[in-house]
């Protein structure tokens, strides 16, 4: 049975998209033998190095990199992997797998904001009406607000996180959108930075436990299938699905998150919970439509 390019790359991102959400559970599975910093800073340096044989295609364009190019890849790996994923492995120990992953939601959210202030853009009336949606998934989801004391840090994590998100989504447009430099150059360089800065933090801070072989295992996993290989599918479906098109997919995480927390984690879903969600997914979709010019 053939495909068509256009649905092989809908179906190849959305088994990326798969495979990004399952790492939230394995990450969730893991947490007790291995502490949160330490294992974000090995899964990614552990990425970095798969990565790293394939700056050798690219050695003209990693020297001709100038001061400014390598500032803007530092502070982009300090932001999205140092910051991001390291928060995001904290977050995940502190709360549900769910919670988070509808909380992440925000990014998009956030990032059409920062446009409005940095690049002067200005959504759309329908992009307003997908904001009341969104924050009206988030109201129903959370309905009544009860925060217990064990989930306050968890939630500030969380909104931390975000935040970071947010930035180094802008960061990561910032340094791409000139189109000067290969992206794979910008995923190594960045990913090593902010990978083995995370890693140092990880062992000073929480130390190097004895780690099961289950869970060295789980480590690669993540690092070699979940990281390396996902983000080169994903950025070879780039080359045929458009930006919105990509978003609308990514967004589909939430979705598979809470079906594979309910699953293997044991998280459990109320209607109410249910239909919050479905608002969330619907409203983030509406925020990232834009009319082609």
């Amino acid at each position: 049975m053939r495909f068509s390019p256009r649905l092989r790359s809908i179906l190849q991102a959305l088994f990326v998209t798969f495979l990004w959400s399952t790492s939230w559970v394995l990450i969730k599975i893991t947490l007790d033998d291995i502490p949160p910093l330490t294992f974000a800073g090995l899964r990614y340096t552990l990425a970095f190095f798969f990565l790293l044989p394939g700056l050798w295609r690219h050695k003209a364009a990693v020297h001709a990199l100038s001061g400014k190019d390598w500032g803007k890849l530092a502070a982009l790996g300090l932001v999205f992997y140092t910051l991001t994923q390291g928060g995001q492995f904290l977050t995940l120990s502190h709360l549900e797998a769910v919670t988070f992953s509808l909380l992440l939601n925000f990014t998009t959210v956030l990032v059409v904001l920062i446009g409005v202030v940095a690049l002067a853009e200005i959504p759309k009336r329908w992009q307003w009406g997908g904001f009341i949606l969104f924050l009206a998934g988030v109201v129903v989801y959370f309905y009544p607000v009860f925060i217990p004391e064990g989930r306050a840090l968890g939630l500030t994590l969380a909104g931390i996180t975000v935040c970071a998100n947010a930035i180094a989504a802008v960061l990561g447009r910032s340094v791409n959108r000139q189109g000067t430099i290969p992206p794979l150059v910008v995923t190594v360089i960045s990913m090593g930075i902010g990978a083995v800065l995370l890693l140092v933090i990880g062992l000073v801070v929480q130390g190097l436990p004895t780690i099961a072989p289950s869970g060295w295992a789980i480590v690669a996993w993540l690092a070699l299938i979940n990281t390396a290989l996902a983000f080169t599918l994903w950025n070879i479906t780039l080359r045929t699905l458009s930006a919105m098109e990509s978003s609308i997919i990514n967004n589909t995480m939430l979705i598979q998150i809470a079906v594979l927390a309910w699953v293997f984690l044991g998280e459990q879903l109320t209607l109410q919970n249910v239909i919050g969600l479905l608002f969330v997914v619907a409203g983030a979709i509406i925020v990232q439509i834009t009319r082609p010019s």
